[in-house]
C-alpha cells in the first residue's frame, strides 16, 4: 500500500475507511466461525456492524487504548452528526463513529495486528456456535 499520512486524513474519512476495516475482521470472523450461507453470514454480522454493538464492543477495549488511540477514538466520535439511524441512540452512534475512526487508523498506520486484537477483545475471541 502506497503511504498516506495518517495525521493529513480527515477524521471523517478515518471513520469511513475504519468501518471497512471492522467488516473485514467481522467477515474473517464469521466465516472462521464456519458460517457458510449468505443467509447465515448476513445475520450473524450484525453482531458487529450496528451502532449499538459497536457502542457496547467499544465500552470493552476502551482501558486498552494507548493514549493515541484513545485520542483518536474521541475525534472520532465527536465529529458533528447531523443524522442517526433509528436503531441506535446519538451517543451509540457517535461511539459507533469514533470506533470506526480508530480501526481506520490502526490500519492506515500498519497496525493490523493491534485491530485483530482490539477487534478480538472488543467481540470476544469468537464463538463456536452449534446453528452453523
Amino acid at each position: 500500500m502506497s503511504y498516506i499520512d495518517v495525521h493529513t486524513v480527515s477524521t471523517a474519512a478515518l471513520a469511513y475507511f475504519g468501518d471497512s476495516v471492522i467488516e473485514l475482521l467481522a467477515r474473517r470472523r464469521l466465516v472462521a466461525e464456519g458460517y457458510s450461507s449468505s443467509k447465515a453470514l448476513n445475520a450473524h454480522a450484525r453482531r458487529f456492524v450496528t451502532a449499538p454493538a459497536q457502542a457496547a464492543a467499544m465500552q470493552r477495549i476502551l482501558a486498552h487504548l494507548t493514549e493515541e488511540e484513545a485520542g483518536v477514538f474521541r475525534r472520532g466520535r465527536n465529529i458533528g452528526h447531523t443524522n442517526t439511524p433509528k436503531n441506535a441512540t446519538v451517543a451509540e452512534y457517535r461511539s459507533a463513529t469514533g470506533m470506526e475512526a480508530l480501526f481506520g487508523y490502526l490500519y492506515l498506520t500498519e497496525n493490523e495486528a493491534r485491530a485483530a486484537l482490539l477487534f478480538d477483545i472488543a467481540f470476544g475471541q469468537g464463538e463456536s456456535e452449534s446453528s452453523v
